[in-house]
């Protein structure tokens, strides 16, 4: 049933929130976005500029809205919410990482306003931590979504160096489990559940449209990836990127090198970091590497230079998106085709890069994402 202040009922606490009272709340967030990576599309400002990425961006829908934290699970849900009365927005600006990012007050707002809020789970957006304890503290009426609820996370990998933790779902987890398209079925689930507590005479809908989206795509994807990574005689990649893909590893039984060994897509190269990346090349002759979209291209460029890497393509942990992604309304189904898979058929020896790019447009643009 729609919530209270749909239906004529008295306004709630949020509604009184939303009236005046949310400048009270703006200290839970800061106002400022990382700033844009070399090679990476979209708002680097002041971390408020979000709309391009909501499903419906009229801040005066007179249906229910949940906001997301994360846009994989933005994604998730407006694919579970398709055909209801129940709208999905992404938080998120364009072009920036899902949990690298410091909101401004405007976001506060929007969440006060939601009826749901979807986050990924303590101790991985600091910023969303922050939200949850104002609207449980304040008794807020917003519905909280966990989509991590249920689900087996993996240990920190073996690279990753203990004094550069970076931001993780709890000390030694790894909280990047939607790479694994089996665990993030796991979180369709939790999101069908969470909107039919809000939006009761959709129940039905959102659990159709949950289990037709795990079946069709996620089941897909995964046995996708699994024939990919079963043709590759080689069982290591190469990564000029953060610690981000472990589940992929775990999953299809390859060894996932990041370059970055922390769990923060910011942070920093050291040179034993790169001394490492080099043996590992040298040893299995790695001749492609794959670096991630939404981070510094600088570390890929030198191992070019330096290594016998011909070049690198892109990879994502579907943590944010580009604008022309945006434009084309890619989601976690369409990063996975038209992104990662060419990538690792490519990294893992499977196809020539010609063989392997989906275009002669996509290679001319993603080959070494900008000229060295």
């Amino acid at each position: 049933m729609p919530r209270e202040r749909y239906d004529g009922r008295p306004v709630t606490r949020r509604d009184a929130l939303r009236a005046g009272g949310a400048a009270a709340l703006a200290g839970i967030a800061g106002c400022t976005a990382l700033p844009s990576a070399p090679g990476q599309a979209g708002s680097g400002g002041d971390g408020g500029s979000d709309s391009d990425d909501r499903s419906d961006g009229d801040d005066g829908s007179d249906g229910p809205v949940a906001v997301a934290s994360f846009f994989s699970f933005f994604d998730f849900g407006r694919q579970i919410a398709d055909g209801t009365s129940l709208t999905v927005e992404n938080l998120v600006p364009t072009g920036l990482h899902g949990h690298g990012w410091e909101p401004n007050a405007s976001i506060t707002q929007r969440i006060i306003e939601a009826d749901a809020f979807i986050h990924v789970g303590e101790d991985f957006q600091p910023w969303a931590d922050r939200a949850i304890r104002t609207i449980e503290g304040d008794d807020v009426d917003t519905a909280l979504i966990n989509v991590r609820e249920g689900i087996d996370l993996v240990d920190l990998a073996a690279t990753l160096d203990r004094d550069e933790e970076g931001v993780g779902a709890q000390r030694g987890k790894d909280p990047h489990f939607w790479l694994d398209p089996r665990r993030a079925k796991q979180s369709v689930d939790n999101l069908a559940d969470g909107f039919a507590e809000i939006v009761p005479e959709h129940a039905d809908a959102f659990r159709e449209n949950a289990e037709t989206y795990k079946a069709e795509v996620l089941d897909r994807i995964d046995a996708e990836y699994e024939a990919i990574f079963d043709r590759a005689e080689r069982d290591i990649v190469q990564l000029a990127a953060h610690n981000a893909f472990q589940y992929i590893g775990v999953r299809y039984g390859v060894r996932m090198r990041p370059l970055v060994t922390n769990l923060a897509a910011s942070g920093d190269v050291k040179p034993a970091d790169v001394r490492e990346a080099e043996r590992v090349i040298r040893e299995n002759d790695i001749r492609y590497i794959a670096n991630g979209v939404f981070e510094s291209q600088r570390p890929a460029q030198q191992l070019v230079r330096e290594t016998a890497v011909e070049a690198y393509f892109p990879v994502t942990p579907y943590a944010g998106v580009r604008e022309d992604w945006v434009e084309q309304n890619w989601g976690y189904e369409e990063i996975a085709y038209n992104i990662n898979m060419p990538t690792f058929e490519i990294v893992l020896g499977n196809e020539t890069p010609e063989n392997a790019a989906p275009s002669a447009d996509w290679l001319e643009q993603w080959r070494n994402f900008e000229p060295i």
